[in-house]
């Protein structure tokens, strides 16, 4: 296991030079300022708005509260004025069109039984966004992406919005309606999932097997609007409702074939309180979904699903502008699965898991970043929800993994990301040793991962 450890090592690190090489040879950003739709609208660069994308500070998340409208005085525009009968128009003179071109090298400890170690994606994706002010108080941020191994486009996180401002109390209040396709993408601080670390990741190496329904595993699978406000820059507050929206699949939507099909509609809440000094900026709140959801089906009996979670970010800028993050989650979902139970799908209908997902980061300016991050699912244990089966399976019916990812980045440019992951596992699909019944170790699945990615 070891000889194959270190051959894998370096024959990923023997891959850094040749993505360096490809995509410095390649790509010739003119300047800071070639970055997406958003820096052409506002005349800023990526740094206006993040410390590292997809990271945003106080001005990207006031950004984003204002519905993507912000634009810089000399953006041209077509308007016409309205009065009476006669509507008005305020339109961008350019679409709001980006692209992203990611492609990234795999490699675990040990390969998946039957099929090659070291992968090498080219592409590993690309991304197509619609992005940017619609008109005066509608902005979008909407992403479509080419996936190499299924070879099509399809949608991927998409978040529309409408905002405003008023005063209450006298005190400033923004106020705004979203649609969006994944909870969680609605957001304003990278400690909840849809943004939350890690911001690279393969799509090769195995991944544990259980998540909380708020984790990501409603993402782009849901279609929900909600509303949301902003009180003196300090109080915010956001509702939305979900239904199950399954792209691809037949509309109306028959239920047969998809995991969730939610019954009625699945509400989702935030709040969350921040306080923003010169240096230190800081968010501690909470959130959470309830749903209630029929497997395979549009009727008869349910599963129900409930998540509170808890969150918190600290950024804290140092000498020379340097900037050190503190972000964590904590997620709790208690479940009744009465209809898995009657399928044979789960042995017992009260569940619960719990998520711990920590991170910290250093950016040196914004050219290069190092993050480590810990994470932690446990939960009720159950030998049919959790069965065994090669690599995928869990051989003592417990949904624990528990382990740590560390991600180095380097931005040449502040559109082309360079980044080397390491993520490892000190438990699996609920052991560190043979988790899934085959002789399989939880460490087998270790992955380097090298990502480069350019956005014009």
């Amino acid at each position: 296991m070891m000889k194959h450890s270190n051959k894998a090592f370096h024959t990923a690190l023997a891959t850094v030079p040749v993505l360096l090489l490809l995509f410095l040879a390649v790509v010739n950003p003119p300047s800071a300022l070639a970055v997406p739709s958003f820096a052409r609208q506002t005349g800023l660069p990526c740094s206006g708005c993040h410390y590292n994308p997809p990271e945003l500070n106080p001005a990207g998340r006031r950004f984003k509260l204002l519905g993507y409208v912000d634009r810089a005085v000399d953006t041209k525009t077509i308007t016409a004025d309205g009065s009476g009968t006669h509507a008005a128009l305020d339109l961008l003179a350019s679409l709001p069109l980006a692209v992203m071109f990611e492609t990234s090298f795999t490699s675990t400890k040990s390969p998946v039984p039957a099929t090659q170690n070291g992968n090498f994606e080219f592409p590993q994706d690309i991304s197509l966004f619609l992005s940017g002010a619609w008109t005066s108080h509608v902005g979008s941020f909407v992403q479509l992406t080419y996936d190499a191994q299924g070879d099509h486009f399809s949608i991927d996180n998409t978040d529309v919005r409408y905002a405003n401002k008023t005063k209450l109390n006298g005190k400033e209040l923004v106020y705004g309606l979203d649609i969006n396709n994944n909870p969680t993408v609605e957001d304003l601080w990278n400690s909840t999932p849809a943004w939350g670390y890690p911001w690279v990741a393969s799509d090769v190496a195995p991944t544990p097997g259980a998540a909380a329904i708020i984790n990501g595993t409603l993402g782009q699978d849901v279609a929900g609007i909600g509303a949301y406000a902003m009180w003196n820059n300090h109080l915010y507050l956001d509702a939305a409702i979900y239904r199950s929206d399954h792209v691809g699949g037949t509309q109306p939507n028959p239920g047969v074939g998809s995991a969730f099909n939610i019954r009625g509609v699945a509400p989702y809440w935030r709040v969350a309180w921040q306080e923003l000094t010169a240096k230190t900026q800081y968010e501690i709140g909470g959130y959470g979904m309830h749903m209630r959801s029929t497997p395979n089906a549009v009727s008869g009996l349910e599963d129900d699903y409930t998540d509170w979670a808890l969150d918190t970010q600290v950024d804290r800028t140092l000498f020379r502008k340097d900037v050190l993050s503190f972000r964590a989650t904590y997620i709790r979902e208690n479940s009744d699965l009465l209809a898995s139970v009657a399928a044979g799908a789960a042995s017992q209908s009260a569940h619960h898991l719990n998520t711990f997902q920590p991170n910290v980061e250093y950016h040196f300016g914004n050219r290069y970043s190092g993050t480590f991050g810990w994470f932690n699912t446990s939960g009720t244990a159950d030998a049919l929800l959790f069965a065994p089966a090669a690599v995928s399976g869990f051989a003592n019916a417990s949904p624990r993994s528990a382990g740590y990812i560390a991600t180095v980045s380097y931005w040449p440019w502040q559109n082309l990301q360079l980044a080397a992951q390491y993520t490892g596992y000190t438990r699996f699909n609920g052991a560190a040793t043979n988790y899934d019944g085959s002789g399989r170790n939880a460490n087998a699945n270790n992955t380097i991962y090298l990502d480069a990615k350019i956005l014009f």
